[in-house]
């Protein structure tokens, strides 16, 4: 379907800007961006008790949020441990992304959501750091369980963009360091690969409708995200920095989410169709008209609230899927 006509009704708000990296890199660029991403919503996100602590990580403290569903008497609620996304380079626990998601998802699902705020690549600070606090708060997730009132049976695993990326290098981690995997994997509009694969020839049509500023320039390095999260060449990149290089059998039932015009989606459709081969409970779905980082977009446009309801679902049954190889879209 077309592009969202309430997101493209906005468009005008990037005139003039051309490449990502460069507005991202000039305060009066990021303004402009900001002005696109300002939309407020007519109803706010759900109150929801909120509570900050950290869990013991290798590189100190990791932040954490915790958000608590009203009370209903049951000492075995579901869990989602969620990051956000960011480049690896941004974000915090205040983004929209990170707060507006937790509290929509637990208030949906009558769960606890604890939200990481891993540390970012940025100077000196490199993977495995983020890699590893992600690890850390899962794993503080799983051993509080009890504490936090929910059932270790039913912790569920997600991210945003760099945060689904987090999320997946952090499950492989504890496979195979602890032979545990969350009850389920929920992806939404990832990044899997060093190199994201180039897009079929039906995303390179929708791709082509978005403004300039999302457009790929002919020998543009658009690497330098990976290189940066890395610390180093992409051929350093192991499957828990990138997990599309991982084994990845044996993974718990992922789901990946993806917006229809977002780049990132090659790399996800990559991915998918990779745990299918390995005998992994996967399903990808497509939420129509949404460009990257929709989360960041209020709960009342009906595509994001639509998805909403389906992390919520994921949440709720511990990622009970659907049959490998199925490709939905939220409508």
């Amino acid at each position: 379907m077309p592009i969202h006509p309430d997101i493209a009704a906005r468009f005008p708000l990037l005139d003039g800007l051309t490449s990502l990296r460069e507005a991202y890199g000039t305060p009066a660029g990021r303004e402009q961006i900001a002005r696109f991403e300002a939309w407020e919503p007519a109803v706010p996100p759900p109150v929801v008790d909120v509570r900050d602590t950290t869990a013991p990580g290798p590189h100190g403290p990791v932040p954490v949020r915790v958000y608590e569903p009203s009370p209903d008497g049951d000492p075995a609620r579901p869990c989602l441990v969620w990051l956000h996304g960011g480049g690896f380079a941004g974000g915090d626990l205040d983004m929209r992304e990170a707060d507006w998601t937790a509290r929509e998802v637990g208030a949906r699902a009558g769960a606890v959501v604890v939200s990481v705020d891993y540390r970012l690549a940025r100077g000196e600070l490199s993977y495995p750091v983020p890699h590893d606090d992600a690890v850390a708060a899962i794993a503080w997730v799983r051993a509080s369980a009890g504490e936090l009132g929910v059932d270790p049976a039913r912790i569920s695993v997600g991210g945003a963009s760099a945060g689904g990326n987090l999320s997946a290098g952090a499950a492989l981690r504890l496979r195979d360091r602890d032979g545990w995997v969350p009850a389920a994997l929920l992806l939404v509009y990832a990044v899997f690969h060093p190199v994201v694969p180039a897009p079929s020839r039906s995303l390179a049509a929708r791709l082509a409708e978005l403004p300039e500023l999302y457009q790929e320039k002919p020998g543009e390095d658009t690497s330098w995200v990976t290189v940066n999260y890395l610390g180093g060449p992409l051929s350093t990149a192991d499957g828990y920095a990138m997990p599309a290089l991982a084994v990845l059998d044996g993974l718990c039932p992922t789901v990946l989410v993806n917006g229809e015009y977002d780049n990132l989606r090659a790399s996800a459709e990559a991915f998918a169709a990779a745990l299918a081969l390995a005998g992994v409970d996967v399903r990808q779905v497509t939420v129509p008209g949404m460009l990257h980082a929709f989360l960041n977009l209020p709960a009342e446009l009906e595509p994001v609230g639509r998805c909403l309801d389906l992390m919520a679902g994921v949440v709720t049954t511990c990622g009970a899927a659907r049959p490998a190889r199925e490709t939905a879209s939220v409508r």
